[in-house]
């Protein structure tokens, strides 16, 4: 079993080594038994850190971070945009679960931010690429765009639920993670 409600840094360094292992896994070495099913069906769950990422189906942070049940808060939408939903569901894992680490995740082949840099969409994706769009400006690099879209989803959590790590003991960061190598690159 996992210990919950541990410190920014060593959630954040569970994250690193996690992804280390799963860079050369054949398959997710995080603990799925029917006991830890169990045991958090019984006690609940304490996860240590949120994870908000894109809902592309290639990005699943439960194994890019060799995670089992009850060690991640995953916060899932195209984009890997914030809006008053993903920022309650932040909101709640930090007051709520005591999660010390929030973590941005976007990722190189996003569609959602190849969308945007397409240029203005219809229908309900244009709530999601017109906030991909604040975030990268004139950029039309999509490695880059996709960067300032993960910082403009951090910026936008710290200054909305008023996350300063040295007042809440809450670290909020971003990463990119490499679909062809499985490496996440954390900004820091």
């Amino acid at each position: 079993m996992h210990e919950g409600n541990v410190s920014a840094a060593e959630a954040l360094k569970k994250l690193k080594e996690g992804n280390e292992r799963y860079i050369t896994a054949a398959v997710n070495p995080g603990d799925v038994s029917p006991k830890i099913r169990q045991f958090t069906c019984d006690n609940g769950q304490n996860p240590y850190a949120v994870v908000i990422t894109c809902s592309d189906s290639r990005v699943i942070p439960e194994s890019i971070f060799s995670a089992g049940i009850g060690e991640l808060f995953v916060i899932r939408v195209a984009g890997n945009v914030m809006d008053n939903h993903q920022l309650g569901s932040v909101e709640y894992a930090a007051d709520h679960l005591g999660c010390k680490l929030v973590l941005v995740l976007g990722h190189e082949h996003c569609g959602a931010v190849g969308a945007a840099l397409q240029g203005p969409q219809g229908g309900f994706v244009k709530s999601i690429t017109d906030e991909i769009c604040k975030a990268i400006g004139e950029e039309k690099d999509e490695w880059r765009a996709s960067c300032l879209n993960v910082e403009r989803s951090v910026a936008v959590i710290k200054e909305s639920l008023g996350m300063k790590e040295e007042e809440s003991g809450v670290k909020v960061c971003g990463a990119m993670y490499r679909i062809g190598s499985g490496e996440v690159d954390f900004m820091e």
